[in-house]
């Protein structure tokens, strides 16, 4: 059996090389592991592009907004130097890039394992031919090509300058002013780094708020964040409909308002609208499968592959584009792969004269038993500059109750706690969802200092079905924690009350 795996610097690639690597050889369900990546330098998209390079401008927005936020502090706020900013970016990313290669170039060095250094395109529904000519056929394949940068649809922006996401990690000079299109999860992050860089900036927000996902109050609060703490201009209900280039290098967005906003100029455009399977150059054509919001099933198998041997994680299957999830989807995936081969496997080496006369093939062995991954929904936006991170760990009230649960709702807000105005950091809320009927905690959501820290603690109270009685509800110091404890004696109350 010969499995290739494509995009195997990434982190769903080498999580599933990783995995794949020590079942190759003489005796070994695998005969063949090729691990194709033509990255340049290499490395994978969170490390290059994503999660590390994002985290490092965003610490140099933070370290700005505390010092100039703090009354007790005098003087002017020092600038973001922009060059050193993306000098240090640099150095820590190309230093973890080099060790992501390093560990894939070292899972090459065992016996029936390859790596190339090229790109790969389908030439039939499991054959491959590399950027360099040759081809090779697959018995399984792994696509892990993760992301791409998305750029909408509207008018005139073919003929616009533009800066993306990728653009601004790289940037060692901005425009005075910005309008930015875009305000999901790369918006919300990017928008205070550049605010804090000295931009003025306007906002398109197609919705009446963001964080899609969340109760209304905190799309709100995120909205006064932003609007009373960076003095960034959000248009709610807004929708772009044509870009115009000016003649001093500025550009002019036509928006659908029908007020003295219908228009705004800047001397810049941002485009942060998201990311989106990076499959352009896959020549899926010449294959059965039809990317689409269900193309890929639980399994991390391609739906549309009757032979059940194209496998599909990461970014690239678009299913939930995060690190964590993507590692796992790897993780999955080679599992499958080798449950597949061994029963294979099993059924090449099957006695004919043992088969059932109404089966007489050999080779009709039961379907292996598939992995299934179906992940905690847990995830951590760094708005507000870092300052404010939003967290989401289980469940919303809203997707609890889609599921047939009652529900017991703790709500509280951070300047509750005096210990988050000890820190002058006092904006932002939290929320806790527990089952009515026996009291577990279903799902957290804050937006407030510390989330982020906060929602590993969530992630194991909530995947571990705790009840949320049987929590400690006081901390042994005053630590920012203590809005989880908040929110645990209000849930425990609701629920000895009987008011669930």
């Amino acid at each position: 059996m010969h499995v290739v795996i494509l995009g195997a610097y990434g982190s769903a690639g080498a999580a599933a090389a990783q995995r794949l690597a020590d079942h190759v050889g003489e005796g070994a369900p695998l005969d063949r592991l090729t691990l194709v990546d033509g990255g340049d330098p290499g490395g994978g998209l969170c490390i290059l592009r994503g999660c590390m390079p994002s985290k490092e401008v965003l610490s140099a927005a933070e370290h700005r907004y505390r010092a100039r936020h703090d009354e007790r502090l005098v003087g002017d706020p020092p600038d973001i130097d922009l060059e050193r900013t993306v000098e240090r970016k640099n150095g820590h990313t190309s230093s973890f890039a080099a060790h992501r290669r390093a560990a894939v170039h070292e899972l090459a060095e065992e016996t029936g394992v390859e790596f190339v250094a090229e790109h790969a395109r389908f030439v039939g529904p499991h054959e491959l031919e590399l950027s360099g000519g040759d081809r090779i056929d697959a018995d399984y394949v792994v696509v892990a090509t993760g992301s791409t940068v998305n750029v909408p649809d509207i008018e005139g922006l073919d003929d616009a300058e533009y800066l993306t996401s990728a653009d601004v990690l790289d940037a060692t000079d901005l425009p005075e002013s910005g309008v930015v299109v875009g305000f999901g999860y790369v918006g919300v992050e990017l928008v205070p780094y550049l605010a804090e860089a000295g931009v003025d900036l306007t906002v398109i927000e197609h919705d009446e708020r963001p964080l899609d996902d969340a109760p209304p109050a905190f799309g709100d609060e995120l909205l006064s964040v932003y609007r009373e703490e960076f003095g960034v201009e959000i248009l709610s209900e807004t929708y772009e409909r044509r870009v115009e280039s000016l003649d001093d290098g500025g550009v002019r967005l036509h928006t659908d308002r029908d007020d003295d906003r219908a228009t705004v100029e800047a001397d810049g455009l941002f485009l942060f609208a998201g990311r989106r399977p990076n499959l352009d150059g896959l020549n899926l054509d010449a294959t059965d499968l039809h990317p689409g919001p269900a193309w890929v099933d639980a399994t991390m198998q391609a739906v549309d592959d009757d032979a059940g041997r194209t496998y599909v994680v990461g970014d690239a299957n678009g299913r939930q584009p995060l690190l964590h999830v993507a590692k796992e989807q790897g993780f999955t995936a080679a599992d499958n792969v080798l449950a597949s081969a061994r029963a294979e496997a099993d059924a090449d080496g099957a006695d004919p004269a043992a088969a059932p006369a109404s089966d007489p093939s050999p080779s009709s062995a039961p379907e292996p038993e598939l992995a299934e991954y179906h992940p905690t929904t847990h995830f951590v936006m760094f708005a507000a500059a870092a300052v404010y991170p939003y967290a989401r760990v289980g469940e919303t009230a809203a997707s609890a109750r889609d599921a047939g649960r009652e529900v017991v709702v703790a709500d509280r807000r951070a300047d509750q706690d005096g210990v988050f105005k000890t820190k002058a950091a006092a904006r932002g809320r939290a929320r806790l969802v527990v089952d009515a009927a026996d009291g577990t905690v279903l799902g957290y959501q804050g937006f407030h200092y510390h989330a982020d820290a906060m929602a590993k603690t969530m992630q194991v109270v909530v995947e571990c079905e705790l009840d949320v009685r049987d929590l400690p509800d006081r901390a042994f110091h005053p630590t920012t924690p203590e809005i989880l404890d908040g929110l645990f004696r209000e849930a425990s109350g609701a629920l000895d009350g009987g008011n669930g």
